[in-house]
């Protein structure tokens, strides 16, 4: 049987959310801990702030949608950091395969690497929605609008 979808209200009803606001709490939890202290400021840090600005990234153009392109730059951005997030994760996996769980980051590469790809699909969905938008809207609607801008 098909699930059905729930309207999106807010950012936290965002499945790209939602799993990167999951996968930020177990890289806080299970990885970071794990990494030795010499990777204090390098690897450590950098994976801290890649995994926590992802959710955020999301939740701020979430509330610039209606901007035609404040929302675009925050999914680019918000992909950027995962893709980051993935190399970091990669990283501690192959240096460090001895202190942490391997199974475990092999999962996160997994869901990071699935966020990137429905933020880009997302992505070039909203581009193409905002064309249709804009080719539909009367004439002087579009003049009245490119006056204000």
């Amino acid at each position: 049987m098909d699930e059905v979808k729930k309207p999106i209200r807010s950012f936290h009803d965002l499945e790209v959310y939602q799993s990167t606001y999951e996968a930020m709490l177990t890289v806080f939890k299970n990885i970071l801990p794990k990494l030795p202290k010499e990777e204090e400021y390098d690897l450590k840090d950098q994976l801290r702030r890649s995994a926590k600005a992802i959710p955020r990234l999301i939740a701020e153009g979430h509330s610039k949608r209606h901007q035609k392109r404040g929302f675009q730059k925050y999914l680019d951005d918000a992909m950027t950091e995962s893709n980051e997030t993935i190399v970091s994760i990669t990283q501690a996996r192959d240096l460090y395969g001895s202190c942490v769980d391997v199974t475990l980051c092999n999962e996160l590469i997994n869901i990071y690497d699935k966020t990137s790809r429905q933020l880009y699909n997302f992505s070039v969905a909203w581009t193409k929605f905002n064309e249709r938008k804009e080719s539909t809207q009367p004439i002087n609607d579009r003049r009245n609008e490119s006056r204000n801008l």
